[in-house]
């Protein structure tokens, strides 16, 4: 594993132990689910700026750790 995969799964270790109900509650604003719609039907039109492809990279990145703390509050819940 890669030094940056670890970072994501330490970091999404920590934010599900801190409180994982309130976690898997957690959900992007209406506002963010549409700027990330928008990113991806851009890109698959026309390709993206290479400040908008850093936009949505970054947003990919927070989902993936998201996802992870996710999971890991979900385990977390059944113990």
């Amino acid at each position: 594993m890669t030094a940056n995969l670890l970072g994501y799964e330490e970091v999404a270790d920590f934010i599900a132990a801190l409180d994982p109900t309130k976690l898997l509650e957690l959900k992007p604003s209406k506002t963010v689910q549409l700027r990330v719609e928008e990113l991806i039907s851009t890109k698959k039109e026309n390709g993206l700026s290479a400040e908008n492809q850093y936009e949505l990279d970054r947003y990919l990145a927070l989902e993936h750790l998201v996802a992870l703390a996710k999971a890991r509050a979900r385990v977390y819940l059944k113990r």
